[in-house]
């Protein structure tokens, strides 16, 4: 019978898969996201390794085709066969240029040097022989034409682990020889951010837009978005999609949608500069969660570098030394885990939120944390138990809301991170705990975007893809 339930969820994952394939990268959903999303499809190529590790390539590379060339690379990558009405904020808002063949490359040791390109992958997902479009200039980003490209922001680097995974379950000559493609390009978006990004000076990055995190409206930035002037004007010149397609008391307010706009446009009329960010940019915070993934990329470059023949010692220094920040700069005793950090004032935002657990995901996060955020995870604040997975949001806090995007519902991207992470610290029994309880979610609700904190029930985006691959890595966990 068990048998049979898993083969049952297989075939659905499949489907859910398929139907967001478009013959070059998989959407997230084919509701309200229909382009390319950054972290997306890294968590889309975990699970795709598992059934399909040629479109895993493919979705990885076409999401690197569109690096910038200071190592960046961009939260949404636009599919110019889309209708700008089918999205907002779209290219002419963004206006950032096509980027095609745009990554910096870098040596073994993580210095980065002259951009160079690849042609695109073969349907075998090994690399084309003829070369590929010249990387554009730093100049040429930012007078290029608006109606084509990506966003100028970036998300959390979950890539280089993604790559890894990949490699991991198909560990043959194509994988490697697309390991060799990938290695420079990861070092320069590891290299962008911990270099341009560390605006605090402390070894952390910081966000420059609550998009940046992956976590959209969480508490965690509320402390810090309070600086952001509220332009309705700006709002009434643009219209929302997300809540034309959702539910208006599923997605952020009008308010914090205001808000994100501001700092976007902002963003971009300084030409997607980070210098001087701490004198001009109204939003600087570090994320525990997007950190503690930059040190989880590091250390799959480590084993990625041996593979391509690349020397690890200098990933797994840098790894060792984002631990070491985060526990220093983002972790408060008196809570039992990981605050956000609002670097223009100093001071760690009071919200206990899922992203100040997911450092449990480092494997030398030293046995204090550990220990405390298990026992976080196990609190009446978040309930981890066999019938409820973690929430995004405190639950004992007064603005819980299980309904509403990341201030409360439940996640199972942000939950397989925390299975990870219990699993590298060896607390197996809780993590087949979760494990179970995730896979009896999806069962019950489907591959939804996230799901309603208390009853479970399938919410936002349907037939949504990072659910679907990662419930596909959930079943084959070994």
């Amino acid at each position: 019978m068990a048998d049979h339930r898993e083969d049952l969820l297989q075939a659905r994952i499949r489907e859910v898969l398929d139907a967001n394939w478009t013959g070059t990268h998989t959407v997230p959903s084919r509701t309200l996201y229909p382009h390319q999303w950054s972290w997306d499809a890294a968590f889309i190529s975990i699970g795709l390794a598992r059934i399909a590790p040629d479109r895993a390539w493919r979705d990885l590379r076409s999401l690197f085709l569109a690096q910038w060339p200071d190592g960046r690379v961009p939260h949404i990558v636009f599919d110019p066969g889309v209708a700008e009405r089918d999205y907002f904020p779209g290219p002419t808002f963004w206006a950032a240029p096509a980027r095609a063949g745009a990554a910096a490359t870098a040596g073994p040791a993580g210095t980065t040097g002259p951009a160079t390109t690849s042609g695109p992958a073969t349907t075998s997902g090994t690399a084309a022989s003829a070369p590929g479009p010249r990387a554009p200039t730093a100049a040429e980003i930012r007078s290029g034409s608006p109606t084509t490209g990506s966003t100028g922001i970036v998300q959390p680097p979950v890539h280089a682990l993604g790559a890894w995974e990949v490699y991991r379950r198909t560990p043959d000559e194509t994988g490697a020889a697309q390991l060799r493609w990938l290695y420079p390009r990861l070092v320069a978006q590891q290299d962008y951010l911990s270099g341009a990004r560390d605006v605090g000076g402390g070894g952390l990055a910081s966000i420059v837009h609550p998009w940046e995190s992956g976590l959209d409206n969480s508490p965690a930035w509320d402390t810090a978005l309070a600086a952001v002037p509220v332009v309705a004007d700006l709002l009434r010149r643009h219209r929302r999609r997300d809540n034309q397609v959702g539910l208006v008391d599923h997605r952020p307010t009008d308010d914090d949608y205001a808000r994100y706009l501001a700092l976007a446009a902002a963003y971009r009329d300084g030409d997607y500069q980070d210098t001087h960010l701490a004198d001009r940019h109204l939003f600087l915070v570090e994320c525990p969660a997007f950190n503690a993934l930059r040190g989880v990329a590091e250390l799959a470059l480590a084993r990625i570098a041996e593979v391509v023949g690349g020397d690890p010692t200098g990933h797994r220094t840098r790894a060792a030394a984002i631990t070491r920040a985060l526990v220093d700069r983002l972790y408060d005793a008196r809570t039992g885990m990981f605050h956000a950090l609002d670097v223009r004032t100093g001071r760690l935002s009071p919200a206990r939120c899922v992203n100040g657990l997911v450092p449990l995901v480092l494997p030398d996060l030293p046995g204090r944390q550990v220990t405390e955020l298990v026992a976080t995870l196990r609190s009446s604040r978040f309930g981890l138990t066999s019938t409820s997975a973690v929430p995004s949001y405190d639950r004992t806090a007064a603005d819980f809301d299980p309904v509403r995007y990341w201030r409360g519902p439940v996640w199972l991207n942000m939950n397989w991170l925390l299975w990870r992470g219990l699993r590298s610290h060896g607390r197996d029994e809780l993590a087949a705990t979760l494990r179970g309880t995730l896979l009896d979610l999806v069962r019950r609700s489907g591959c939804h975007e996230y799901f309603h904190a208390d009853t479970g029930a399938g919410i936002g985006a349907p037939a949504f893809s990072w659910t679907a691959a990662l419930t596909l890595d959930l079943l084959g966990a070994d």
